[in-house]
């Protein structure tokens, strides 16, 4: 006999798969037919109103018959969805919803008013949108833009700055080892670890026929680094993350860090370095790429091929010279150069780029792959003790 209990679950499990279809289909002629209510009601508005009444088809927001919601161009509105979405939903679910907001419904503009900005989730991908509105923004925006990025920023480099300080930190240790180092010099655990095989035993000692030390450069300069950012529009995420990374190298004593951004004109951007936020609002995201010319001054602030890595950040669609491109890199290679190419540095997964482009760089012994952050220390660490990169399978 069928346990009324289990008769129950079976029910209360059908219900809950229906109310759950509801709240991804929307009401109407493409819906479930489900009645919701309480906060179940009260989120399905705010999705309505992003994504139309009819959801489950992908109708356009604004061209769906059955549309109930709506956001309109009322700044208080949009501010009072904004509250709601962080009410029902996770801040990873309020990021994406915004994006979708911002690209479906055209409310960029509303990003210039201040009692806006303070109501969004701050994210990577709204400091993007931020700085391709710089210019247009007026002034009594600008300061709460700035807090915004700023806000972003510093959780980026409390996630981001240690690990990679201390990756690098090792990289440059062994790279700065000498095969011939003086007495105090010596670094006697890894000397004695290289010279086991020569222990003799009847007098119980090891002869080092390979000294192993650490370089004199502890208070100097070790490795020249130079990000060659490409502030194209879809590169967004990869200029925050780049100037993040740029201010991190930036504090190390042993590293010189160069940043330039570029698209059809190169900017400098070094002396920003130490506030990543005044780097953001130096670049002006969109416009044209000549990546050739952007080469072309990196290569001019070559001093040291042998200790210097240039990064070029880029999606390779190049406006400029394809083979002064090329070329540009294979001279600085062939000059001692470790040239990386990272046709993204987010967390967005693969990007859109020039596949011939990242062809024909790969020819040259120079792999251009995405990189996420997370990844960018250990890329960087292999670049300066000139290992293979960790490149990610595709």
């Amino acid at each position: 006999m069928t346990d009324v209990r289990d008769v129950q679950d079976v029910r209360d499990a059908a219900a809950e798969r229906l109310r759950r279809w509801r709240l991804v289909l929307g009401g109407g002629a493409d819906g479930t037919g489900c009645e919701l209510s309480g906060r179940d009601a009260a989120m399905d508005r705010t999705l309505a109103a992003l994504y139309g009444g009819g959801r489950g088809g992908g109708t356009a927001p604004g061209r769906g018959a059955d549309r109930s919601a709506g956001l309109g161009g009322s700044a208080p509105q949009v501010a009072r969805w904004l509250g709601d979405i962080r009410t029902y939903f996770p801040s990873s679910v309020v990021q994406v919803m915004q994006r979708d907001a911002i690209d479906r419904l055209g409310l960029s503009a509303l990003l210039l008013e201040p009692e806006m900005l303070e109501a969004v989730e701050a994210d990577v991908h709204l400091v993007g949108t931020l700085l391709s509105l710089n210019k247009a923004m007026p002034e009594t925006t600008r300061e709460t833009a700035r807090a915004v990025v700023r806000k972003v920023v510093e959780d980026l480099e409390k996630r981001l700055a240690t690990r990679t300080r201390a990756t690098l930190t090792g990289a440059l240790d062994r790279s700065a080892r000498v095969s011939r180092p003086r007495h105090r010099d010596i670094d006697w655990d890894r000397t004695i670890r290289a010279n086991l095989r020569h222990y003799l035993p009847e007098h119980g000692t090891i002869v080092p026929e390979r000294l192993i030390g650490y370089g004199r450069a502890d208070q100097s300069v070790k490795k020249d680094v130079v990000l060659c950012i490409d502030q194209s529009g879809s590169m967004a995420a990869s200029v925050v993350y780049a100037s993040v990374f740029g201010a991190v190298l930036a504090s190390m004593r042993s590293i010189a860090t160069k940043l330039v951004v570029f698209d059809t004109a190169v900017v400098d951007l070094t002396d920003q370095l130490d506030d990543p936020v005044d780097v953001l609002f130096g670049t002006q995201l969109g416009g044209g790429t000549d990546i050739n010319r952007a080469l072309a001054y990196c290569q001019s602030l070559v001093t040291r091929p042998a200790d210097t890595v240039v990064v070029l950040i880029s999606d390779l669609y190049e406006g400029g010279i394809r083979d002064g491109m090329l070329k540009r890199v294979a001279a600085m290679k062939a000059a001692g150069v470790q040239f990386v190419a990272l046709l993204a540095l987010s967390d967005e997964g693969a990007p859109a780029y020039d596949r011939e482009h990242a062809a024909a760089l790969a020819a040259l012994g120079a792999p251009a792959f995405a990189c996420t952050p997370d990844l960018f220390p250990e890329v960087m660490a292999a670049a300066i003790e000139k290992r293979p990169l960790p490149v990610p399978e595709a």
